[in-house]
């Protein structure tokens, strides 16, 4: 495997498509951007100002607009797209996809509409193809992972999951590097559910922060916050350890703490004062939080499962709570063993 698309060019894509070039030096890799101009800008400057300024493209990665090109021989297909989007541009390229690709999901999110996970998407645009994936050919990547971060070359762990452990051991090997490190897991429900959870419980965090709270706070609602992520997808029918892995409490410590956090932003915002819509249309990049918190309540309602932390983000989000009255009526809740 030497031939790598990257569908999406946001800051994960661009990033990953760096980290990936230096994994291995056989490594051909083909970026796609939905825009044009986007894209003759990053193939052209070989730097992607808008989302990952003061970042390089490497010479051997190849920036276009054309799903065509991307996908030409490509033995691996990276999908980095926003989880509202990842349908359209999947079915956009299905005319150009062959049987011998493999397909790793690096969207952290659900799919609004339909409350599906993004494998489980992609399995159903290339099952209406009649092109059915078998489980070998669809993997996961996911966990604690800035892109500015892991483009500098900094040290950075996720999970690669994939039902057939073949398949997870084969692509571990292939796009691990030197400051890259992969570990495997075949859960790939908890660790989908686990990218998609802990965007919330960031909001969360962030209204914290502008309210002004301290440590104990945030502190408390990691740990509260992981526990609805483990009784959530444990219910779902994920391993409960998946949750305490990269991919849940890594990827939950580092979106609730870490300044580079899309939806922590948004949680700051909102704990000063600032309307949703004001605050979405500042931002250049997606907040999967935001669109996860409907589905995610959604199945809690299916399952019978509580999720206090997330239904008070839901109602910070879009009906209207102020986070000072969400974080009352959560302190306010009747007392119980942890």
């Amino acid at each position: 495997m030497t031939r790598i698309a990257i569908l999406g060019a946001g800051s994960w894509g661009t990033g990953l498509s760096v980290v990936l070039s230096r994994a291995r030096k056989t490594h051909e890799i083909s970026l796609w951007a939905h825009n044009r101009a986007q894209a003759e800008a990053l193939e052209n400057r070989r730097e992607n100002s808008t989302y990952l300024a003061g970042v390089r493209l490497p010479d051997r990665i190849r920036v276009t607009h054309d799903l065509a090109t991307a996908l030409a021989a490509a033995q691996v297909v990276i999908g980095a797209l926003p989880s509202v989007y990842a349908r359209s541009v999947y079915s956009q390229a299905l005319p150009s996809i062959t049987p011998e690709m493999i397909f790793v999901s690096a969207t952290k999110g659900l799919e609004p509409a339909t409350h599906l996970r993004m494998s489980l998407v992609l399995a159903e645009v290339l099952a209406k193809a009649g092109n059915a994936p078998p489980s070998e050919r669809i993997a996961v990547l996911s966990g604690p992972s800035f892109a500015a971060e892991a483009a500098r070359g900094e040290p950075t762990a996720v999970v690669l999951a994939a039902e057939d452990r073949a398949l997870a051991g084969r692509l571990q090997e292939e796009l691990s590097g030197p400051s890259f490190r992969l570990y495997t897991n075949d859960d790939v429900l908890g660790v989908e559910l686990a990218g998609a959870m802990k965007n919330v419980i960031a909001i969360a965090a962030g209204a914290c922060q502008g309210l002004g709270l301290g440590s104990n706070p945030l502190a408390a609602l990691i740990t509260r916050g992981l526990a609805e992520m483990m009784r959530l997808a444990a219910a779902l029918g994920a391993r409960r350890e998946t949750l305490g892995g990269l991919a849940g409490l890594g990827d939950l410590v580092l979106t609730c703490t870490g300044a580079a956090s899309r939806n922590r932003h948004v949680g700051i915002e909102l704990g000063k004062g600032r309307p949703l819509a004001e605050i979405l249309a500042g931002m250049r990049m997606v907040a999967e939080g935001v669109d996860t918190v409907a589905p995610l309540l959604e199945l809690a309602r299916e399952h019978g499962i509580e999720l206090p932390i997330t239904e008070q983000v839901d109602a910070i989000l879009h009906r209207g709570k102020s986070p000072k009255d969400a974080i009352r009526e959560i302190m306010d809740r009747p007392l119980k063993r942890e």
